[in-house]
């Protein structure tokens, strides 16, 4: 305010010395008409004007037309006219005067604004430059507050996020910002600025969503460029988490591929030394070497594990084709009945004595599959409730409709699933913490499972109650072809 009232007080002060000028000039060493010094007199007006501002420019224009009545129009010396004519030009002088110094003000007060835009556009495109240059989500956080301060001058910047209930500052002031402010402007989701204190608090919108906030001081910014900062910092966050996603998950599908080709390296290396072994094996219990009981017990433990070995490798193998997009599918429409029946006797000597409820609601229709991979889907169920509970529970098989869905289950009473679990059971050789010690397995078969339902376009999942038991379920599509079923 000081240094305005200054430069007013020297406007005011010039103003008078260029009209003394103008008159000096005008009377003791130019001889002019009255015409010419009046329009010298509105030519320095106006660029009074155009520095000084609307004030400065009346009290000039008043100014000069006193000086221009009593020293260039009649009788001279006096502020008296003597024609009246002359009334109506010294009239016209002052209005015309004023007119022009109000547009001359308005012009600069459009040119400064033009001004001021330009600058911010400028500092726009120079902090949104900066943050397109991070990619890492937690860099990006903590150079936001620089950024905003490097950019715009200011003398303090803090980024406030909910979700992590931090605050991420920068600039010597920063730590005098109000956290409170902060979070009542993201709760409102309200711009407040303090012209006083030159500080402002802008919530950080996605859209319409806020999604925090920021505090800035020392600089003076509209509300369009607080919008526009606002608008680009939540734009750079989402960018930035989306990049380090796509990233993660570019990771993911490379680490994937690497699997697959290291279970179809190792599958088919193992082959031919397992098919060695079995045959050798299978050769020793039938020769006459083998009626020692102690030779037969251990060749039989051999082949036991032969055939183990063979099972794994043969599901590692069908996992890197299934994930190899390999396998292909004959679709047909096909009997659930016929698919829980095929399943239970291809598991039959699994299973033993263990009894088996079969509950299938009456006219299920069928559903569009390849008859010989949903058996499998069936059999790998049934296998893990018969691992996984006790011999003496019965496993439950029941089969539903659900919209255009038939949904099969297979209910076990074992010692169930926490819910910590329930989300990794499906993942390729996972096996249950407090189970993988007791029950033989490989943790292909779920995985296998799920690979098999997907490629059909469907859902499989899992219910569990710790004590209780588990219910495995998978829904299959109901098939659109029904000839030859009722």
């Amino acid at each position: 305010m000081q240094r305005f009232l200054a430069g007013r007080t020297f406007g005011f002060v010039l103003s008078i010395a260029i009209v003394a000028g103008i008159t000096f000039v005008y009377r003791h060493l130019l001889i002019v008409n009255q015409t010419t010094v009046a329009l010298s007199f509105l030519l320095a007006i106006l660029a009074v004007s155009a520095v000084w501002g609307m004030a400065v420019s009346v009290f000039m224009s008043v100014v000069s037309m006193m000086v221009f009545n009593y020293e260039f129009l009649p009788p001279i010396g006096t502020l008296t006219i003597a024609d009246p004519q002359n009334w109506m030009a010294l009239g016209a002088f002052l209005v015309t005067s004023i007119m022009g110094s109000q547009l001359s003000g308005r012009i600069r007060r459009e040119a400064d604004e033009a001004h001021s835009r330009r600058r911010e556009i400028e500092r726009l495109y120079k902090f949104s430059q900066k943050l397109l240059g991070e990619g890492n989500v937690i860099q990006l956080m903590n150079a936001i507050p620089n950024y905003i301060v490097e950019s715009f001058e200011a003398g303090a910047a803090e980024l406030f996020l909910p979700q992590k209930d931090k605050f991420y500052r920068s600039g010597y002031g920063a730590a005098h910002l109000d956290e409170e402010k902060m979070k009542t402007a993201f709760v409102r989701d309200e711009i407040a600025i303090d012209s006083q204190r030159s500080v402002c608090f802008v919530p950080v919108r996605l859209g319409v969503r806020a999604i925090g906030s920021l505090g800035i001081s020392g600089a003076s910014l509209s509300r369009q460029t607080l919008d526009a900062v606002s608008g680009l910092v939540a734009i750079a966050i989402e960018r930035a988490r989306a990049v380090e996603q796509l990233s993660q998950t570019e990771a993911e599908r490379q680490g994937e591929r690497l699997k697959s080709a290291l279970l179809d390296s190792v599958t088919h290396d193992f082959r031919t030394p397992l098919t060695s072994m079995k045959a050798a094996v299978t050769s020793l219990l039938g020769s006459s070497q083998a009626k020692n009981p102690q030779a037969h017990e251990l060749l039989s433990i051999i082949n036991e594990e032969c055939d183990r070995l063979n099972h794994l490798v043969e599901e590692a193998a069908e996992m890197a084709r299934l994930e190899a997009g390999e396998i292909e599918l004959h679709y047909a429409p096909t009997s659930t009945e016929e698919i829980i029946q095929g399943a239970l006797a291809l598991s039959k000597s699994g299973l033993g004595a263990r009894e088996i409820q079969v509950r299938v609601v009456p006219n299920l229709p069928p559903v569009e599959a390849d008859a010989g991979r949903v058996q499998d889907i069936l059999m790998k169920l049934i296998d893990n409730a018969n691992l996984y509970s006790p011999k003496e529970q019965p496993i439950i098989i029941s089969a539903e409709l659900n919209g255009d869905y038939v949904t099969v289950s297979v209910a076990d009473r074992g010692p169930g699933i926490d819910d910590l679990e329930q989300g990794m059971i499906f993942d390729k050789f996972y096996r249950g913490k407090d189970q993988r010690y007791l029950v033989r397995g490989t943790g292909m078969g779920l995985p296998i499972a799920k690979a098999l339902v997907t490629a059909h376009k469907g859902n499989i999942g899992v219910t569990s109650q710790l004590g209780h038991g588990s219910v495995f379920s998978f829904s299959l599509p109901v098939s659109r072809k029904t000839e030859g079923f009722a």
